[in-house]
């Protein structure tokens, strides 16, 4: 090996070296089980500005949707989704749909749109959040739809991924499908730590508007 070669041998090590340390402290960026979850802002259907802080002492669930994806098609028109919406609202719980699309992108909607969309589906969150910008996916990393975050009332992210263990878009991977969802608040109920606090999640690509 001549001296040349060495030094560009070496070199390429330290550029490696320098790459993976960095890995670790992009990945703490984003949103981190047993952290403060990511604060928002965002408007709501109505028009109204809605926050995180606003919703201290509560449990939060955020999903994010795009009525246009296959496999949030499969929990709406099994009802499936609709069903876990009432469930947790039942017991206190904020639950905050998300829409991330920007315009031209599959699942953009308007405000009336979603409301459309809302009561056509017979759906039942606390409220539906428009984030066309992409700077709520952004925060939390929203990687696919459905994507599932739960907040718990100390503002602790404590779950993030999906909605069950079965990622397919056919209607008939709902049977036998365990709800990560279920597990997890039923495990904050008892006093539990949450046994499996993070999840792959699987669906449509969330594609975020460009930043500027």
């Amino acid at each position: 090996m001549t001296a040349v070669t060495r030094q560009r041998f070496i070199a390429g090590l330290v550029l490696a070296g320098l790459t993976l340390a960095a890995a670790p402290a992009l990945a703490q960026s984003g949103p981190r089980i047993g952290a403060p979850a990511p604060a928002f802002s965002a408007l709501d259907v109505d028009g109204r500005t809605r926050s995180l802080p606003e919703f201290a002492g509560k449990t939060v669930i955020l999903e994010w949707t795009n009525h246009d994806c296959p496999y949030v098609r499969k929990h709406y028109n099994s009802g499936t989704m609709q069903s876990l919406q009432r469930d947790m609202t039942k017991e206190g719980i904020v639950w905050l749909s998300v829409v991330s699309s920007p315009p031209g992108e599959q699942g953009y909607v308007t405000a009336a749109q979603a409301k459309g969309l809302t009561a056509s589906r017979n759906a039942a969150p606390s409220d539906l959040l428009l984030d066309p910008k992409g700077t709520m996916g952004r925060a939390y990393r929203a990687q696919t739809t459905p994507h599932l975050y739960i907040i718990d009332g100390k503002g602790t992210l404590v779950y993030a991924g999906a909605i069950d263990d079965k990622p397919s878009a056919s209607a008939a991977s709902l049977n036998g499908a365990k709800s990560y969802v279920r597990q997890a608040v039923a495990e904050m109920k008892a006093g539990k730590p949450i046994s499996e606090a993070t999840t792959k999640a699987y669906g449509c690509a969330i594609k975020l508007a460009p930043l500027n």
